[in-house]
């Protein structure tokens, strides 16, 4: 076995991507504070080829050199717009016509792994600050709350590793056939 030469991998174009199929997901980022985070978000987003990123409150905004050192370009391809309040963002989505989903630890919320997306609707996936998570005012106007099963000592997966198992799990359910 031997790895792929970049010139192997038949990547697509920023052109080509805008004009691709998207996954029916914009990822909302509820005051998320580390550009780090973001710019990793901005790259798994273009991975699975989402619609768009929310970036909302204190969510930092691209251009900006801290972003791009873990988004690699990906600000470039992944189409995103800035909000003041996350309930300003949420509010344009439900109006756009999503199911609003908070990715947070919630009294009734769905394992993932249960939770089955309906391929003729569109998601709006909110990920929380890093201490404190999906913000209360979200919280009240969601349709449902989504939870990563986990197993070991700790409480909580880093925002970035969220939205990979995340996204990676909408992509696997919708989009693989």
């Amino acid at each position: 076995m031997r790895k792929l030469k970049l010139d192997e991998l038949n990547r697509a174009s920023v052109e080509e991507f805008k004009e691709q199929d998207k996954l029916p997901v914009t990822v909302v980022l509820d005051n998320v504070r580390s550009m780090h985070n973001i710019g990793s978000i901005f790259r798994t987003s273009d991975g699975f080829a989402v619609e768009q990123v929310y970036l909302c409150g204190i969510t930092a905004q691209p251009p900006h050199r801290e972003i791009e050192k873990t988004a690699l370009g990906a600000t470039q391809s992944v189409n995103w717009t800035y909000f003041e309040t996350p309930l300003q963002a949420v509010e344009q989505l439900r109006l756009d016509g999503y199911q609003i989903i908070a990715v947070e630890q919630a009294k009734n919320s769905i394992m993932l792994n249960e939770f089955n997306p309906d391929a003729t609707k569109k998601y709006a996936l909110v990920f929380g600050n890093e201490v404190n998570g999906v913000s209360d005012e979200v919280m009240q106007n969601i349709d449902a709350c989504i939870e990563i099963p986990q197993f070991g000592t700790k409480h909580s997966f880093n925002i970035v590793v969220s939205a990979g198992i995340v996204l990676w799990d909408f992509f696997a359910k919708l989009a693989i056939k």
